[in-house]
């Protein structure tokens, strides 16, 4: 028997809707497990954690804020996530490139003003040298962002969290 080709392409359309509806639900269940994860920074350590469950995927240095402008504490969301971002400073406006402050990636948090992002001083890393955000080498924030998106949890931690202790611990 011959197929029309009205058939043909009432096949070919069901084979396309097929195909998008399997694209749809993989991107569904990665972002269920992007938004599954949480990030939790120590202070006192000056370390970043993503975390699934109460298993540590990865672990990066970061830089927090300097005394005279902290960092802040509690639990907060990823409200936006930007790449090659702008930075809006006080006096002046710098684009995507080498001397943005904030370097290729913007994760904003639910705390006006604050986020985690990369930097054009990476020597500043392991240190308290930033105006309150978390800071990160660009290759890091990079691969971070990647890893999670608008909505994971970040707990920024003026002490050390208990799972930092389990981590020097070996555990």
């Amino acid at each position: 028997m011959k197929s029309t080709k009205t058939e043909k392409k009432v096949h070919g359309i069901a084979a396309l809707l097929v195909i998008a509806a399997v694209k749809a639900a993989a991107q569904e269940e990665t972002q269920e497990n992007k938004t599954a994860r949480r990030i939790v920074v120590s202070f006192p350590d000056r370390k970043l954690a993503l975390v699934e469950g109460s298993t540590i995927i990865k672990v990066y240095d970061i830089a927090v804020g300097k005394p005279s402008t902290p960092s802040p504490t509690g639990e907060f969301q990823i409200v936006n996530h930007i790449a090659n971002p702008t930075w809006y400073g006080p006096d002046q406006v710098v684009g995507p490139g080498a001397d943005n402050p904030v370097g290729t990636r913007w994760m904003g948090l639910s705390v006006k003003g604050y986020g985690i992002h990369g930097t054009n001083a990476p020597a500043s890393i392991g240190k308290a040298a930033s105006h309150g955000c978390i800071r990160m080498r660009n290759r890091d924030v990079e691969e971070l962002f990647e890893l999670v998106g608008v909505g994971v949890t970040v707990e920024l931690d003026q002490e050390r969290p208990e799972i930092f202790t389990q981590l020097q611990k070996g555990e």
